[in-house]
């Protein structure tokens, strides 16, 4: 009776972050494939120890776990992954709030957007692990600092400094691609 008490809670706590994890995973690894076995290895571990998850919050614990066993992987596979970025993995949500209606409705708009996606995921891509992480974290899964800290492991301070760097480099890098001021 308390495992199946056991897996309701998982299903209930863990198993609707799974979309994030793969995210996060996808960003890490730069790799579809790689992000599925990272996630698939992360969801093992998390489900083999969830007796001793005490929290309400899984979707960190579980970020966590996807994270630490990126790591793991990586100390297995050698570094991390050099396997090329996959914009279209990583594409924003066309119906997204951040083009109006009629931006999206003509062809000529689909492709500049599609473009400055393309240029805003190969910086992100482009920055340091470190860096990308909390900036993954912060910009595309919406999690606070106190989240991202104990995710990563580290002080929130050091999550701030690392994602005010990160945006530095990510605005660095953008405006070097579109030709515009580096912000130096």
């Amino acid at each position: 009776m308390a495992t199946s008490i056991l897996e309701a809670r998982f299903r209930e706590l863990i198993l609707p972050h799974l979309d994030s994890a793969f995210n996060l995973a996808c960003w890490l690894t730069h790799n579809r494939d790689d992000a599925q076995d990272v996630v698939q290895e992360a969801a093992m571990r998390a489900y083999k120890y969830f007796a001793g998850f005490h929290g309400d919050d899984g979707r960190v614990w579980l970020l966590r776990i996807v994270r630490n066993t990126f790591y793991s992987w990586c100390r297995v596979n050698g570094a991390a992954s050099q396997t090329e970025f996959d914009e279209t993995l990583h594409s924003l949500d066309p119906s997204g709030d951040a083009w109006p209606e009629q931006a999206r409705a003509t062809p000529e708009a689909l492709l500049m957007r599609q473009d400055c996606d393309r240029v805003v995921h190969q910086a992100l891509a482009a920055l340091p692990l470190e860096f990308r992480e909390v900036v993954v974290m912060r910009e595309l899964e919406d999690l606070s600092y106190k989240e991202i800290a104990a995710i990563v492991g580290i002080p929130i301070g050091t999550v701030m400094s690392r994602l005010g760097r990160g945006r530095k480099l990510l605005a660095r890098s953008l405006g070097a691609t579109l030709g515009g001021n580096d912000g130096a």
